[in-house]
């Protein structure tokens, strides 16, 4: 644990902290705020400023995470508690059960159960913030360059999305660490510090200790500059999917596209088209060579071939002078798990068991619960996801596909597979225990609330 000295000021701020979060949340302060604290020097310093904001929210909490995995992980709840204490902010401390999928590593399982966790927590309209900052940003953005992501990629983490039944905003995107450090050390606050940053083995550890040290020391500056590449490529991708959005309403035919029309676009607007069109259904985006394909020898190949370019659950296929996108066949998929469809009588038996690796599902009652119950039918279907589903995660907000909202939580494409979806009278209506429908919200008037519980299945 750390210890701050007094330093000098650090230009972070309560003052800065309220302009901020005036310019991302247009409701505040008449909104209801969840701060999720792990306790390091980051989260301190946002969960610190905003108990000391000038205009304080409607609500103002703070929720813990204990992952469990390391020896000291009890202690740091204790520090939690005794550090929102001081502030005089509520806080719920929760514990993560990780499991882990063949090939997913530990962080990664460690950062969906916390999301899960976070998720099933935050209320309707209610708004979680978290301390990533300008330094994260740029490793994001170094991580995704090394990958070989576009423009999307790029982007790194938004400042605002949709999130459960609210939505997750990073106020601190544009502030260095530095900046917040000095500031918790101006208020005499202590910290925890994780001994797991300091392994080299992931990929973000190693960026931190080894490679931004020699960068910041020759470009003092890159945080910033970097930060700022990323805004410009978030709206790039914006103008990208403005021109996808119009080229794909223009080749629709059906839910088809016509090829002739996307043989008159460029080469790169009829890949930019084909990404969108893929991606607004909710299928996973194809990899560049796949999308060559679809882009150049699946649109040039006779009339009567009938040629296909199949990935990861999803597959376009000409027919004819169309292109039709749908679900790879099973045999494309290997040992992707199915669901089918399965009834589930909630009135009845609050808790239903499903096949693995879905696991269990459970309707907890719950005065602050996000779901109105007396909005729910009788009788809802349980399913897994095949691609092209939407919903509208946010009250007032547009209707996102689930796919998006997947690769925004940062859940790895092996545990997609196993999420259970929620359909009531043929709507979707809740994923897991992730994200809610506007329509099933709770609101102010909602008599019965409660909150989808789920549990994976052991060993998944």
């Amino acid at each position: 644990m750390a210890r701050a000295s007094r330093a000098a000021p650090s230009g972070f701020g309560p003052p800065w902290l309220q302009r901020r979060l005036a310019e991302l949340l247009p409701q505040f302060p008449h909104v209801r705020l969840c701060v999720a604290f792990s306790g390091g020097v980051d989260s301190t310093a946002l969960l610190a400023a905003l108990a000391q904001l000038p205009r304080r929210p409607d609500a103002l909490r703070a929720v813990h995470i204990d992952h469990r995995l390391q020896s000291a992980s009890r202690r740091w709840s204790l520090h939690c508690r005794r550090v929102a204490r001081l502030l005089q902010v509520p806080i719920a401390v929760r514990t993560a059960r990780i499991t882990r999928v063949p090939g997913e590593s530990l962080e990664a399982a460690a950062r969906a159960a916390r999301y899960a966790l976070l998720a099933a927590e935050l209320a309707p309209g209610e708004a979680l913030l978290t301390a990533h900052h300008q330094d994260d940003q740029l490793e994001t953005v170094l991580l995704q360059l090394l990958r070989g992501a576009g423009v999307a990629g790029l982007a790194a983490m938004p400042t605002v999305a949709p999130f459960s039944a609210g939505v997750l905003a990073r106020p601190l995107l544009g502030t260095s660490r530095a900046a917040l450090t000095a500031w918790v050390r101006e208020q005499g606050l202590t910290w925890v510090e994780d001994p797991s940053n300091a392994q080299l083995r992931p990929d973000r550890n190693f960026l931190r200790a080894r490679v931004l040290p020699v960068l910041q020391e020759r470009w003092p500056s890159a945080a910033a500059t970097v930060s700022r590449s990323a805004r410009h490529a978030a709206e790039a991708q914006r103008l990208l999917d403005m021109l996808g959005d119009f080229d794909v309403d223009r080749a629709r035919s059906g839910a088809a596209l016509s090829a002739p029309l996307l043989r008159r676009l460029s080469p790169e607007r009829r890949r930019n088209a084909l990404r969108f069109w893929i991606a607004t259904a909710g299928a996973l985006t194809p990899p560049a060579a796949r999308l060559e394909e679809m882009a150049g020898p699946l649109l040039d190949a006779r009339g009567d071939a009938r040629p296909l370019v199949a990935w990861d659950g999803a597959m376009v296929r000409r027919e004819s002078e169309r292109l039709v996108l749908s679900p790879a066949p099973a045999v494309r998929r290997g040992a992707t798990p199915r669901l089918g469809e399965i009834r589930w009588d909630w009135r009845s038996k609050r808790t239903r068991v499903l096949p693995p690796p879905f696991g269990t599902l459970r309707l907890e009652s719950d005065p602050r619960g996000p779901l109105d119950l007396d909005a729910l039918g009788g009788t809802l279907m349980l399913r897994e996801r095949r691609g092209g589903e939407r919903l509208r995660p946010t009250r007032g907000g547009p209707r996102r596909a689930l796919k998006q909202l997947l690769q925004e939580a940062g859940v790895p494409p092996t545990r997609r597979a196993q999420l259970p979806l929620l359909f009531d009278r043929g709507r979707l209506i809740g994923v897991a225990d992730l994200w809610l429908d506007e329509s099933v919200q709770a609101g102010e008037r909602s008599r019965r609330r409660a909150r989808v519980l789920w549990r994976r299945s052991s060993g998944a």
